[in-house]
């Protein structure tokens, strides 16, 4: 089974939530022979996903599950808020993604140059301590692009990468939570899946379940990379992935 759980139907608020727009990504996933697709906007979006919009194409796809799942994007002192919108819509999976430093949105094309002259490990200190809080807020199903911090190609230098991520792995693994593996690094700077393939074999050692998502923000990117996404998967060891169905996990097999 191949799914793509990341895919943003109206990307930074500038196309529509129709039924026309919809079926151009049922219909990309379809001609790739995806499983199974879920469409989870950014929360900031909200305001744009038409429930009964998304019923209709649901219905009238019924040889393409389709999921509806919401990406929350987590800072400390909005724990509440996201809460409150998580629970207006009985959604199927909920992503947990870290997008801010100190209101510093690191991963936007317009603040990229604030890494420069930083300690960059200061940084990934920072990145994964606010991505460990995400985890231990039982908030969230599922852990978005996890290292996303290297999106421009940003490495640490005093200490490697896992020295960051491996508490967090931990506590995912307390919490029963499922990582993403996301194909969207490949079409930015740094050139690689979140995670990079040491991430995701020590992953597989602690047994820490998967599943994928291509990130799209446009019906073209539907699928793009899951075939690196699962390459990696397999390399690693895994033999099955995580569908969702309201906030239940299923294990599938690739």
């Amino acid at each position: 089974m191949i799914l793509d759980y990341h895919i943003h139907v109206v990307a930074h608020g500038e196309y529509p939530y129709t039924v026309e727009w919809l079926e151009k990504y049922i219909n990309q996933a379809r001609l790739l022979g995806i499983d199974e697709i879920g469409f989870s906007d950014h929360d900031e979006f909200f305001h744009n996903i038409d429930l009964n919009v998304f019923a209709h194409v649901k219905k009238q796809n019924l040889d393409l599950p389709i999921k509806l799942g919401l990406e929350m994007d987590y800072q400390p002192d909005l724990e509440k808020d996201i809460k409150n919108t998580i629970n207006l819509v009985d959604f199927d999976y909920i992503i947990g993604s870290v997008h801010y430093i100190n209101g510093w949105a690191f991963d936007h094309p317009d603040f990229k140059h604030k890494f420069q002259g930083q300690d960059i490990d200061i940084i990934y200190q920072e990145y994964f301590d606010l991505l460990n809080k995400a985890v231990k807020s039982n908030l969230f199903d599922v852990v978005g692009h996890i290292d996303l911090i290297k999106k421009w190609g940003n490495r640490p230098i005093k200490n490697d990468v896992l020295t960051y991520i491996k508490p967090v792995l931990e506590n995912i693994k307390d919490a029963n939570l499922v990582v993403e593996l996301n194909s969207a690094g490949l079409r930015k700077e740094v050139r690689e899946v979140y995670p990079q393939y040491e991430i995701i074999e020590l992953m597989k050692r602690m047994d820490i379940p998967i599943t994928l998502g291509s990130d799209a923000h446009h019906p073209e990117e539907v699928g793009l990379g899951l075939d690196k996404l699962v390459f990696l998967a397999k390399k690693a060891g895994y033999n099955d992935i995580v569908s969702f169905d309201k906030r239940e996990k299923f294990f599938r097999s690739f």
